[in-house]
């Protein structure tokens, strides 16, 4: 049984183009332990060791399009393969060296030709935080104690040009460890957090305390703030950091179009996982299948955006109402009652039309077919900051929301074997495969191996990507039931936790 597993996820690898392919690590553990010392704002190189494959140098925008998640670790034949549309290869870190962190297994297949090159990216580090109150003169490598580690994983998916996600997988996990330099020392503390962090007199911000006012003069009690919702402010700050550098460096550095990310962070026991877009993440343990993030869509978030119509009309311009109708309404229809909703409402109800409600819906369509300001089919992510409604200069940008949603999962509370993974998927994956289905490969799959063997879960997310990709037919890609496969590009991590190389 396991070596009839084995040649079949082999096959059907190797029909794609490429043999099967395990990982290795991303970069040296110089590179990946302990990074090198970022400014206060990570900034946007156009290079820097183990940022980006070699590519052809004819333009910047060349230079973008075609890279490739570092540990891939693809020469140029190698990145035509993955390039190419037709034949659809399935993309994994090669079987040498060092694997990724936690013997992840990755997999990724670019589009069917839905855009020019493969608008995903992936990154995945060990990234060493030092603390911002470090002391003057002292070595910029300072003893393992004074600092901590997180391991983290990102997923990006990008639209409209892959230069938003090129440069979020880059930067983001920069943003999050300037954002946790102020917490090295609170987050090894059992205490409480600190209200204030200590002021230096004589810079801006420090007071005399004996000029203050007691708090208990004209405040309840100080609300309870745990080590944990602080990594969390961590990771939402560092998404709007990136979101505002996006903005800033978005002609210099061709940073076009936008781009979901979907990011884990493992710090002191606990996962954390933040979601912008429309990529989702799944624990499966002991058989049980655990969200650990939803889609953010025009009809997930369709209240939200109705409220910012609603109080912004002017984001609406002539052309859009806030008022949702279950379809188009026709001047005909100009005093009848119709169905409607708006931003309070989860039901429906009736209303008399008037002359503002001939306008074009702020929210329309549904399932994978709805958008806002019929333009873009995702409510939050990063760039999208030159977005514009079609033949309009409405910018669709402030409906847009780059905060992620961030869950958490206490790793020390439960007992996970090997078998237990959390598995993170672009929209490629999602779109033709539920969370059943996933959770069904993952048994089948990871029974068919040894429990000690690292190579099991790159064969697993091998095996997912196979799976929502198809294999060619006559009328395109074809799953085993005959409907079609993804279209779109593919990713998927597969990240053990209990397993070799884990956190225990």
């Amino acid at each position: 049984m396991l070596n009839r597993v084995r040649s079949a996820v082999a096959h059907l690898v190797s029909s794609g183009g490429t043999p099967p392919q395990r990982p290795k690590s991303p970069d040296s553990p110089s590179d990946t332990s302990t990074p090198p010392v970022a400014s206060e704002t990570p900034k946007s190189p156009p290079a820097r060791p183990g940022s980006e494959v070699w590519a052809p140098p004819k333009t910047a925008e060349t230079r973008a399009s075609f890279s490739r998640p570092t540990f891939l670790q693809l020469s140029p034949g190698g990145l035509r393969r993955a390039d190419d549309h037709t034949g659809r290869a399935v993309q994994s870190p090669p079987d040498t060296g060092r694997r990724l962190p936690w013997s992840t297994g990755y997999a990724e297949v670019i589009n069917a030709g839905k855009s020019r090159h493969n608008e995903d990216q992936a990154c995945c580090e060990v990234v060493y935080v030092e603390s911002r109150r470090g002391v003057p003169g002292a070595s910029r490598e300072p003893p393992r104690n004074q600092g901590l580690c997180f391991y983290y994983w990102g997923l990006f998916d990008g639209h409209a040009g892959g230069g938003a996600a090129e440069m979020a997988s880059r930067l983001l996990h920069r943003h999050i460890r300037e954002q946790l330099k102020d917490l090295v020392e609170i987050l090894q503390d059992p205490l409480p957090p600190p209200l204030c962090l200590p002021s230096t007199p004589g810079t801006p911000g420090f007071s005399d305390p004996s000029h203050m006012v007691s708090p208990q003069s004209c405040w309840s009690p100080q609300k309870e703030v745990t080590h944990e919702s602080l990594v969390v402010g961590a990771i939402e700050n560092a998404f709007q950091l990136m979101d505002e550098q996006m903005a800033r460096e978005r002609r210099g550095h061709q940073v076009e179009g936008g781009c979901c990310a979907l990011v884990v962070v493992y710090l002191l026991g606990k996962m954390y996982v933040a979601n912008a877009g429309d990529s989702r993440a799944i624990i499966i343990r002991n058989g049980e299948i655990i969200p650990m993030s939803r889609e953010f869509t025009p009809e997930t978030e369709r209240q939200r955006l109705q409220l910012l119509g609603f109080l912004k009309p002017e984001l609406l311009g002539s052309e859009f109402t806030h008022l949702e109708f279950p379809r188009r309404v026709q001047p005909k229809e100009l005093g009848q009652r119709m169905l409607y909703r708006d931003q309070n409402m989860t039901g429906w109800a009736y209303k008399k039309i008037e002359l503002e409600d001939l306008r074009f819906p702020l929210v329309c369509g549904e399932g994978k077919k709805a958008r806002v300001m019929a333009t873009i089919g995702v409510t939050r992510g990063l760039g999208d900051h030159n977005l514009k409604v079609c033949s309009s200069t409405l910018p669709i940008k402030p409906f847009l929301s780059c905060f992620p949603e961030v869950r958490v999962y206490d790793l020390t509370q439960y007992e996970h074997c090997p078998d237990d993974v959390l598995v993170l998927g672009t929209d490629g994956l999602w779109d033709v495969t539920n969370d059943c289905e996933v959770a069904a490969t993952v048994d089948r799959v990871l029974s068919a191996y040894e429990p000690n063997d690292p190579s099991r879960y790159t064969a697993l997310a091998q095996a997912l990507v196979l799976g929502a990709r198809g294999i060619p037919r006559d009328r395109g890609w074809r799953l085993p039931n005959n409907k079609l496969g993804s279209g779109d590009d593919i990713s998927v991590f597969v990240i053990p936790l209990g397993g070799p190389g884990s956190y225990s």
